[in-house]
């Protein structure tokens, strides 16, 4: 992943008209969750640099270097809210993280390949899951994991155990998680099961005219 650096102020605006006056600035207010130091630094962004440093970026989680006056702090960013109208960031919430030490974060799957269950079965692949959590150093973490599913066949299934991510990732998410599968088309396997089936109604629908007809001859008696 790309270094993201963005310069930030420390802000003592707070407050609803103190923000709105900020954002027409030009400017997003931001809270970074300290590590050490405990609680929370309110900050100030330039919205401009900071669309400018997100672009090509579609992980929401993200590490990035904020530049508080010269002095840099590696930062996580835990998640941004957006207009709902104009779909421009309002604020940012970041955590303080050493580089050192291992986060968790939720990474986002992307399935490519075409799977020869459905290329040769007429089978349909379904995406069950959309992103895994994982533990990694900060400078590791990964926009998206590519994953494979060329050789996933006809009722076959791959599980959050079967992903093979690499040594710098330890999974947090379930391995008996589903990820992705191969389902038979439908109707498919109808005809086996129902051929038994097909085979019993005649002798079921002659028992019971049998029965019927027992009936009555017990009644004129």
């Amino acid at each position: 992943m790309d270094k993201i650096k963005i310069k930030a102020e420390e802000r003592v605006e707070q407050g609803s008209a103190a923000v709105r006056r900020l954002r027409r600035a030009g400017k997003i207010p931001a809270a970074v969750m300290r590590m050490n130091k405990g609680g929370t630094l309110l900050v100030k962004l330039d919205e401009h640099e900071l669309l400018l440093g997100l672009r090509g970026h579609a992980s929401k989680q993200l590490l990035v270097t904020l530049d508080m006056g010269g002095k840099e702090m590696p930062a996580l960013m835990r998640e941004m809210q957006n207009d709902v109208v104009k779909g421009t960031p309002i604020h940012v919430d970041f955590s303080e993280v050493s580089l050192t030490q291992k986060v968790r974060v939720v990474v986002p799957i992307s399935l490519t390949g075409e799977a020869v269950g459905v290329k040769l079965g007429g089978g349909v692949l379904e995406q069950v899951l959309r992103s895994v959590e994982v533990e990694c150093l900060p400078e590791d973490i990964a926009e998206k994991f590519t994953v494979d599913v060329s050789s996933l066949g006809l009722d076959q299934t791959l599980f959050v155990k079967d992903l093979q991510l690499g040594d710098k990732f330890s999974l947090v998410t379930r391995g008996e998680y589903a990820v992705a599968v191969v389902k038979a088309p439908e109707g498919a396997d109808a005809a086996a099961p129902g051929a038994p089936a097909a085979e019993a109604n005649p002798e079921v629908i002659k028992k019971g005219k049998e029965e019927a007809a027992g009936g009555k001859k017990e009644e004129k008696k």
